[in-house]
């Protein structure tokens, strides 16, 4: 955050370096610079002061699940037996420790939770169904969806 604790505004430049970074986290500040048409010290002045009022969060690489034998990608309702806080609390910190999940989002409507995860097969989804997501707490029933395709996976917001 900024000394008065207020993040500024973001500016078309700082906008065109959320997008270059969101296409390639690797650029270099040399590279960037020269896409967003700014010289390297205000560049990575901009970067940095994003980075610290939380425009980004982080940088990573993105992997090939297949690659990796975690090639099955399954979406997974998760209704609770009961929603009260002591449920919810004892569920999240139970979900945050399972390596297979990659998202979970407490969503309205007519189940409480929704579960990305990725294996290596159907037979080790029904080990992960049977072994780790039932017995969660407060778990009362599940219902999966499989991916049979990927449409869209780009992750990147939209920062015009």
């Amino acid at each position: 955050m900024t000394d008065d604790a207020t993040p500024r505004p973001l500016d078309r430049i700082d906008r065109r370096i959320l997008a270059e970074l969101q296409g390639d986290g690797r650029l270099t500040n040399v590279e960037l610079s020269r896409r967003v048409h700014l010289s390297p010290t205000p560049c990575l002045e901009r970067v940095r002061r994003l980075e610290r009022e939380g425009y980004i969060r982080g940088y990573r690489a993105e992997l090939d699940p297949a690659r990796l034998d975690r090639a099955l990608l399954v979406y997974i309702e998760v209704s609770l037996d009961r929603t009260d806080e002591t449920v919810f609390e004892a569920f999240k910190a139970a979900i945050r420790q399972q390596p297979d999940v990659l998202e979970c989002h407490m969503v309205a409507g007519g189940f409480d939770y929704l579960v990305k995860a990725r294996l290596a097969d159907m037979a080790a989804y029904r080990r992960f169904l049977g072994d780790c997501l039932v017995s969660l707490p407060g778990v009362r029933s599940t219902h999966t969806y499989v991916v049979m395709e990927e449409v869209k996976t780009d992750a990147r917001l939209p920062v015009d």
